[in-house]
């Protein structure tokens, strides 16, 4: 064990919603994950420290969507060593973080809950240029129908074939005034392997030989859990509660009830 006193405890967990926009739609994971803790050092947020030789903030992800993909609905955890308003910690990280970056809500931590046991699904926004709205309606019905669709795709443990269909709660047209950008939205539950947007892209060309001819745009609008009508619910309803989060529950629970 290294030399020195212990790091501080973790008296506060707060949970966060943030936005990646714009041209942040391409940094990568690590990269947003340094320029979150450049700016809780830069906004003078005080972060627990994990114990060892290479202390590291304690600040943890849920769900990060994949490099090139823009989102309303990302999340992470960081643990405080002092407990601080949440508004204020909002202000000041969104303040600290790039422009693209957006803090979107902060709320307390609920204790004896984990925030990844209720990202159950995404809702997404698929914007296919040079797609006729009526090839994706034709696409999206076939895709309905159908009760197993196969895709492969090359993962860390090699390719693997698994069922698109069964991961799809919702797929529908959106309707919009471009008549050559067709605009797809779904609900997709999170299982294993992942479903991803391109697999259901994949999955619509086997069944319908939908091929955009180009890249589409994504947009993650939402993550939680999934509602009785296919839709998504908030993740941070059950830590609104001020007498079952925040610096009451932590003090009641002690200090192990809360780590990153």
């Amino acid at each position: 064990m290294p030399d020195g006193p212990a790091p501080a405890p973790v008296t506060q967990k707060l949970r966060i919603r943030y936005a990646k926009r714009g041209r942040l739609r391409f940094t990568s994971h690590r990269d947003i994950s340094r320029a979150v803790e450049r700016a809780v050092r830069r906004a003078g947020i005080p972060v627990a420290f994990s114990a060892g030789f290479t202390p590291h903030p304690k600040i943890s992800y849920a769900g990060a969507a994949a490099t090139g993909t823009a989102s309303e609905a990302e999340y992470l955890e960081i643990g405080l060593t002092e407990n601080r308003d949440p508004a204020r910690i909002r202000a000041e990280l969104d303040a600290a973080l790039p422009g693209g970056l957006d803090v979107i809500d902060v709320v307390p931590a609920r204790v004896g809950t984990a925030l990844a046991d209720r990202l159950e699904a995404s809702e997404w926004l698929l914007r296919l240029d040079g797609v006729p709205v009526d090839a994706a309606e034709s696409a999206v019905a076939a895709f309905l129908d159908a009760e197993v669709i196969e895709v492969e795709r090359l993962t860390k443990k090699g390719r693997r074939r698994f069922d698109a269909r069964g991961a799809v709660a919702a797929l529908s047209v959106e309707t919009t005034d471009a008549g050559s950008a067709a605009v797809l939205r779904m609900v997709v539950r999170h299982a294993t392997p992942a479903v991803r947007p391109d697999d259901v892209l994949t999955a619509l060309r086997e069944v319908a030989d939908l091929a955009p001819p180009s890249p589409p745009l994504v947009t993650r609008l939402a993550q939680g859990p999934l509602t009785e009508d296919g839709g998504i619910g908030d993740p941070f309803d059950g830590d609104r509660d001020p007498e079952l989060s925040g610096a009451a529950a932590l003090s009641a629970a002690g200090p192990d009830a809360v780590g990153a």
